[in-house]
């Protein structure tokens, strides 16, 4: 059984891969009966919690996306009821990306503000946060550190950073998890992360339809491919493919407090 940790269920294309039916059927199909859909912002909410309410293997995470217009924002009330759902696991996709914005030009403190209102309703509700970060790291880890997100802990999501940043984030309760860029021949320092990062903080996804693994690179991805992501982890670590199904996915029921 694997878990993909992170997937975008409610943009994936039906034109390339069939309907959402068809999408978990071919997960199932191949070991992957967990799918948690993650939301970029408050528009597609009420859309990703249909999905977990019309499919067991689906839950979610509520959020914003830092790289969502300023001008997108929603109440503290807002996101407590969004997250009161009982299939919303998480507070996600949220953090810093400062890649998109001209950091020299603009005060990225409308960002900065924005993920701390994230972390602080996500300890009002008791649930993990699910991070994305990007050129931002040292700012996302103190900004972590500063509002006691260890009270929660979390996932960051689709790791990229060294082995000092994975330190640092398992250190505040984080969870390091791969997506398909660790199948990619260039991944050297994401592959040389995962072989030293400890099992038992390890988790899987997708990033679905985005990232899909060799031998679909540059194709649309699907949370099924998320067994090949598990095989990579398996052959840098010399384990077998079952032993790192099984512990990811001991790790998320850690996590997240449920019992898949």
């Amino acid at each position: 059984m694997i878990i993909d940790s992170h997937c975008h269920l409610n943009i994936l294309p039906e034109d390339k891969l069939g309907n959402i039916e068809t999408v978990i059927q071919t997960a199932l199909e191949h070991d992957v009966s967990k799918l948690m859909c993650i939301a970029i912002n408050p528009e597609q909410w009420d859309d990703i919690l249909t999905l977990a309410d019309q499919h067991d293997e689906v839950y979610a995470a509520v959020g914003i996306h830092p790289c969502e217009p300023k001008e997108v924002s929603v109440t503290d009330e807002q996101l407590l009821v969004a997250a009161s759902h009982p299939k919303v696991l998480a507070i996600g996709e949220v953090g810093l990306d400062y890649f998109h914005f001209d950091i020299e030009k603009e005060d990225m403190t409308w960002q900065q503000n924005r993920f701390r209102q994230m972390i602080r309703l996500a300890k009002q509700c008791q649930k993990p946060l699910v991070i994305h970060t990007r050129n931002s790291t040292p700012d996302c880890l103190r900004i972590l550190e500063e509002e006691g997100a260890e009270e929660v802990g979390g996932i960051m999501h689709c790791f990229v950073e060294d082995i000092a940043v994975a330190k640092q984030a398992m250190a505040l309760g984080f969870y390091i998890s791969f997506s398909g860029i660790i199948t990619f021949k260039n991944a050297k320092e994401v592959k040389a992360v995962a072989s030293e990062v400890p099992l038992d903080r390890i988790l899987v996804e997708t990033d679905s339809p985005y990232l899909a693994p060799v031998p679909f690179r540059g194709k649309t991805n699907q949370p099924a491919y998320t067994k090949f992501v598990v095989e990579e982890i398996a052959r840098l670590k010399g384990l077998s493919y079952e032993a790192v199904a099984t512990q990811t996915t001991q790790n998320f029921n850690t996590l997240f407090n449920t019992q898949f």
